[in-house]
């Protein structure tokens, strides 16, 4: 029996995948338990418009993060820190803090965690950040670090 896994099953399919299985197991464990259904026409051409509408939003969101790199390469985020001598901080400048002051004053919130910092900033002046806004698309956020 053919049928469409509505979830991963552990051995037997992934999510969205038309497999063909034994009868019983589909009808006793795989629809009984919500995991499968029967692939008929009707349910075949409903998984097809279903791929094309998540590939469509996933190109508008690869669309939206290229046009977010724009905006955040043209950005420079101003961070006041106190220092001592040589330019050193005394503690260190974090992704989080660099989320927050990209919210307060450009209005655009990113996720902390988006933001690859490998080290802490530790230093007066600017700096480059990666920050990751989709699997293909990374941009480069200038912070500037000054006197307090």
């Amino acid at each position: 029996m053919k049928v469409i896994f509505l979830k991963d099953v552990k051995g037997k399919g992934k999510k969205g995948e038309v497999k063909n299985v034994a009868d019983g197991y589909a009808h006793n464990f795989l629809i009984k338990q919500g995991l499968a259904i029967e692939a008929n026409n009707t349910e075949i051409s409903k998984l097809q418009g279903q791929k094309k509408k998540e590939e469509k939003e996933a190109a508008a969101e690869l669309e939206r993060s290229k046009e977010l790199k724009e905006t955040l390469e043209s950005l420079t985020v101003e961070l006041k820190a106190k220092s001592g001598e040589g330019g050193r901080l005394f503690g260190s400048i974090t992704s989080k803090q660099i989320a927050d002051e990209l919210l307060k004053t450009h209005g655009h919130k990113i996720d902390k965690r988006k933001i690859e910092l490998p080290d802490a900033i530790r230093a007066l002046g600017y700096t480059n950040v990666p920050v990751k806004l989709h699997p293909d698309v990374t941009a480069t956020l200038k912070v500037h670090v000054t006197e307090q």
